[in-house]
């Protein structure tokens, strides 16, 4: 009874946040560059980008911190530990960390770490187009953590929220933010359904001296007040809030090879409607090879192919290792490559 109380009670909270994140929606413009903090979705877990990002119901590691919450319930032993690495566009150095702690009877904790950083660059001015002196950066950070829990063997929920920060030269914006999510395994071939909202939370508004000047409110400098400290006001901008919902099912499964097929479709608030998709065979749970289509039915999109694979060895039964590498497909801009590395303890 308890647990059909908690079913429909956080299944009620999931629709409520889908009908909050769907009146921020505007289908009939793609609002592209409507949002600050776009770093949070650039995807996360090499895995997760061979199969083209589609992760919402694979739930069965760290990386579903990213994608849905609630799949890291799934995970098995003490825990797991996991880093990962991309050159991002333009030289930009992309990391994301994990961390989750199995604790028998009562659920999962997790943390999380992402950050961006643009590297050095001089600032450039009309009388000095080379350089004055002086140097700018740029870099994004989000911390967080988490709880999530398998309420039935079918069915978990999760929750992680985020502290979020983006600055440029000494100037920055921060706020905070939840990402809610479920699973659950249906009897239909244990297809798997996972649904999850992400960068629920407030606005960012940038702060700092770069902001700051000084003036004469009346252009006198001979009477009145002078050197008046002011500022520019600047606006406040919404997070990426994104809405995923996903299908995944092992449509083959034998002693040493499984075929996993999946499918996310996804529902932003700065652009239009996309799907993902992709697949995952495995040969004895060693080996990997991932395929994948990104952002399928999103205008103007650069982004399409994916492929990759990952190695994982148990030592034994309290320490496992798995690495695993990824390509995705930019269009003009290229192709950004992953690398991960981790360990289940």
């Amino acid at each position: 009874m308890i647990k059909k109380i908690l079913y429909y009670s956080f299944t009620f909270t999931l629709l409520m946040f889908h009908q909050k994140a769907n009146a921020q929606l505007d289908r009939s413009t793609s609002k592209v560059g409507t949002t600050a903090a776009q770093f949070l979705k650039i995807g996360a877990g090499a895995r997760a980008i061979g199969m083209g990002g589609t992760y919402t119901a694979i739930s069965n590691d760290i990386y579903s911190v990213y994608y849905n919450p609630a799949g890291v319930a799934n995970t098995t032993g003490g825990g797991q530990v996991a880093f990962n690495h991309a050159d991002w566009l333009a030289s930009i150095n992309y990391d994301f960390a994990a961390l989750s702690i199995n604790l028998p009877e009562f659920g999962t904790l997790f943390f999380s770490l992402t950050s961006l950083s643009v590297p050095e660059d001089k600032v450039r001015t009309f009388d000095f187009p080379e350089g004055d002196g002086r140097v700018w950066d740029a870099s994004s950070l989000a911390i967080g953590a988490g709880f999530a829990k398998k309420l039935t063997d079918n069915f978990g929920i999760g929750f992680h929220a985020k502290y979020i920060r983006e600055s440029i030269w000494n100037t920055s914006a921060s706020g905070f933010a939840i990402d809610v999510g479920t699973y659950y395994v249906t009897p239909f071939n244990d297809l798997v359904i996972g649904a999850s909202i992400s960068n629920f939370g407030s606005k960012l508004q940038l702060e700092g001296r770069d902001i700051l000047f000084n003036t004469d409110p009346n252009n006198d400098q001979n009477t009145g007040p002078n050197n008046i400290l002011s500022r520019y006001e600047t606006d406040e901008f919404d997070i990426p809030l994104t809405f995923r919902i996903g299908l995944a099912m092992d449509v083959i499964k034998e002693r040493y090879f499984r075929t996993t097929v999946a499918v996310d479709a996804t529902h932003p608030n700065d652009n239009t409607e996309y799907v993902n998709s992709g697949i995952e065979i495995a040969y004895d749970e060693m080996a990997f090879l991932r395929v994948g289509y990104k952002s399928l039915f999103l205008r103007d999109s650069e982004q399409g192919l994916t492929f990759g694979g990952g190695l994982k060895y148990s030592f034994n039964d309290q320490f496992t290792f798995f690495l695993n590498y990824a390509w995705a497909d930019y269009g003009r801009l290229k192709n950004v490559q992953f690398f991960d590395l981790g360990i289940g303890f």
